[in-house]
This record gives structure tokens, sequence and C-alpha cells, in this order.
């Protein structure tokens, strides 16, 4: 798959993870008169089947955080905080695309050509 391939798909599904998730935030705040951390994350945690599925998410987001700060380091890009906030202030649905979508401009720009995960390997 080439590369403006990956990173249009990358850049949809960051969009399409904002609107999923924050149509769903808004409810949120509209059925309880605003926005507290406390009662969110109270809601995550109702049943059996919302405290799998959160349980679940928190897994993938510190295992996301911990892969994007190794991966951004080796390719350079620079203020890798921002994926922090944009995970907590947004939603992971959003920050890991985006992230994809930035580290396949970072592969690029540093050589590429070939389309592997490999920066700077060039194929003849």
């Amino acid at each position: 798959m080439n590369t403006n391939l990956r990173s249009t798909i990358f850049l949809v599904t960051a969009i399409v993870g904002v609107m999923v998730t924050w149509y769903f935030n808004i409810q949120f705040m509209i059925e309880t008169g605003g926005f507290s951390a406390v009662g969110f994350i109270g809601a995550c945690y109702v049943n059996s089947a919302s405290t799998s599925i959160s349980n679940d998410l928190l897994v993938a987001v510190f295992t996301f955080l911990f892969w994007s700060y190794s991966e951004a380091k080796r390719l350079g890009m620079k203020n890798w905080w921002v994926y922090v906030v944009l995970t907590f202030g947004i939603a992971v649905a959003f920050a890991f695309p985006f992230f994809m979508f930035m580290r396949e401009k970072a592969i690029a720009s540093i050589g590429d050509v070939d389309g592997s995960d490999n920066p700077g390997t060039r194929t003849a």
C-alpha cells in the first residue's frame, strides 16, 4: 500500500475517531449538565461489560503511548507530548490514527521511498 493511501486512511480514521467519540461525549455532557471527569470515569465502570471495554481501552492507550514515544524518538518527530494531550483531551480514537498520519509524513521526509517501515531504507 502506498504512502499516500495509508496517509489518507489514517487521516480519515482520525476524523471519524473525533466524530464517533465526541458525539457521545456531548450527549454525556447534556445528560449530566456538564462534564465531570469523576462522573465520566464512574460511568465507564457501571457493569462488567463497560468495565471490560474500559480496561481494554486503558491497556491499548498505554501501549500506544509507550510505542508512539519510542517511534517518535526514533523518527525524530518533535512534540510527542501533544499526542498524550490529544489522547486524554480528545480521544485515543483520534490521537492514534493522527499519530500514524504524522508518522507517515515523518517517514516520507527522511526518504523512505520503498514504503517499508524501515525509515531511510532505499530501494534501487
